[in-house]
């Protein structure tokens, strides 16, 4: 069963583990489909079905993904969930060990990367979507001054906010309203800089 909260990486085997681009969208395509197989996500990331399922064992002797209950007639295919709601990675856990950060590095590079293959695919196909969604896109940046403490309670009130929105569409979605529903991505990123 797939826990309701983030799922805390605090090992550096994870950490590796996640951190490989095919596993990362391996996950995240498993996150949107909330269950899926070997072959059914590898059409997704354009792979050979016996690497994808390489791949989704390694996350799953991590914990990251488990084992869904069948859902084929036949029951010969192996179905995975994510085993928990997301994942989170938190400085605290990584900065004592310059391995840990390394890879917790490497993982926060990886996921840059393909947001920003998410947000590029998105702008080359922008005008494939209709003037509705179009006009719904959210694409803003903030520059306030603030201290940690206040990021820190800016983050919490996002994070929060998002969930909600997402349990509720998840909720509805359960209950049959599907119409007009899309996979959406919000990126936020909040950290200090200097001019």
């Amino acid at each position: 069963m797939t826990s309701p909260e983030n799922r805390r990486i605090d090992d550096l085997g994870t950490l590796k583990a996640i951190a490989h681009p095919l596993r990362m969208r391996l996950y995240r395509a498993l996150f949107v489909a909330r269950t899926a197989t070997a072959s059914q996500l590898a059409e997704q990331v354009d792979e050979a079905v016996s690497l994808v399922s390489y791949h989704l064992r390694k996350l799953a002797v991590h914990g990251l993904i488990e084992e869904a209950g069948t859902q084929s007639a036949d029951g010969r295919e192996r179905w995975w969930q994510p085993s928990s709601y997301g994942l989170s990675i938190r400085d605290e856990d990584v900065r004592t060990s310059p391995e840990m950060a390394a890879a917790s590095d490497a993982v926060g590079r990886t996921i840059h990367e393909q947001r920003a293959e998410l947000h590029r695919r998105f702008l080359d196909e922008r005008l494939t979507w209709s003037d509705e969604w179009r006009s719904a896109v959210i694409s803003s940046e903030w520059l306030p001054r603030l201290t940690a403490a206040e990021l820190a309670s800016l983050g919490a009130e996002l994070d929060a906010l998002l969930k909600r929105y997402d349990q509720a569409a998840r909720a509805a979605e359960a209950a049959g309203d599907t119409e007009g529903r899309e996979n959406v991505a919000v990126h936020l990123h909040g950290f200090p800089y200097r001019g």
